[in-house]
């Protein structure tokens, strides 16, 4: 779930968050907020209190859009994410660009480092995802694998995953 700068102001999400899980039996542990940089601009103390509100009700939390001109390694050390989401302008010039690698590789190295999955956005080609897994990315998304879909087709489209597909990781 995409979490907005605005919901990080309002100190009541938290407690809101909490009463829907509860009204729909999910388990917060089932629940990774997606938190972009311009989102972590304001460090504050506030802003470190909401993340670990999320964290100590077992939400995990993804630091989405990594790299994008706002990213500090601070944040990585002042807040343990469960995920560092490597964002797709990275990905799209893997190949092209040899800063790109670069990039890749380093966050993916700090990623482990810190005990953090490294995922990585806009993954369109086998190109791209022979890259990444050389670079030693733990997750990807993009449309290699598949495109946005209207929620009333998803059961069609998990009906039809082959266990090759399903199976298919970075690892293989």
């Amino acid at each position: 779930m995409n979490f907005s700068a605005a919901q990080f102001v309002d100190r009541t999400f938290p407690d809101f968050l909490t009463g829907v899980l509860a009204e729909y039996g999910l388990p917060a542990e089932r629940l990774e907020l997606e938190i972009t940089e311009t989102a972590l601009l304001d460090s504050s103390a506030a802003t470190l209190d909401m993340l670990g509100r999320f964290r100590a009700m077992g939400v995990r939390i993804s630091l989405d859009d990594f790299g994008t001109g706002y990213s500090s390694l601070s944040q990585l050390r002042t807040f343990p994410f469960n995920k560092i989401k490597i964002d797709g302008s990275f990905v799209r010039d893997l190949g092209k660009n040899a800063s790109s690698v670069a990039v890749v590789r380093a966050v993916t190295s700090i990623g482990g480092i810190l005990g953090m999955t490294v995922v990585a956005e806009c993954v369109e080609t086998e190109d791209q995802l022979q890259s990444l897994a050389a670079a030693g990315c733990d997750q990807i998304q993009g449309y290699l694998f598949g495109r946005p879909t209207p929620a009333d087709q998803i059961p069609a489209l998990i009906a039809g995953f082959s266990p090759t597909l399903v199976s298919r990781s970075l690892a293989a």
